[in-house]
């Protein structure tokens, strides 16, 4: 009987050579991780705590709502969720419909044709927006404002909600509303 030794001392070596390969990629990415977190400084954990932590809504001011519930509900496949007719100053007669796809959800304002000269580009939510869903409000309202943004609703902190034009002229709502 004849005994290959190499064949041997290769099946040892792969054997004994993944122990060390793995265990040592295990150990950079471990420190690596702790590396980068020790990386963060406090003002870093502090400015992360007030955030965005997702997308409450996207409105769209509806010019033909015929089109528009085709191509939302009959193309797109969103759910109609509910609808309601807002009143108060600014918003009076509008309509909105709430439209569900998953966990996405897009409002249709239309407003009655009597209340068309009371739209304004912000002051109420009649007008195309993407809402932001927010988990510190007043954190972030105040940091808008000291950064020189105009906010729609001063009593952001207490209504939980308000508005402000971005740079390049988007409507940005802000809601801390669960």
């Amino acid at each position: 009987m004849k005994v290959d030794i190499l064949k041997i001392k290769k099946k040892n070596n792969t054997k004994f050579m993944f122990f060390p390969k793995s265990f040592i990629i295990a150990m950079f990415i471990l420190v690596g991780g702790q590396f980068a977190y020790a990386q963060e400084s406090d003002e870093d954990k502090e400015n992360n705590k007030a955030r965005v932590i997702g997308l409450k809504n996207i409105a769209i001011h509806v010019l033909q709502l015929e089109k528009t519930l085709k191509l939302y509900r009959e193309i797109l496949g969103f759910k109609m969720d509910g609808a309601e007719v807002y009143k108060g100053p600014g918003l009076e007669g509008m309509l909105v419909m709430k439209l569900k796809a998953n966990d996405l959800t897009i409002h249709l304002s239309l407003t009655a044709p009597e209340f068309k000269d009371q739209i304004g580009p912000i002051g109420n939510t009649n007008h195309n927006h993407f809402m932001l869903k927010v988990n510190d409000i007043k954190t972030i309202g105040d940091k808008l404002k000291a950064a020189g943004y105009a906010l729609e609703n001063e009593n952001y902190a207490i209504d939980k909600y308000t508005f402000f034009e971005g740079p390049n002229g988007e409507i940005v709502g802000l809601s801390a509303w669960d």
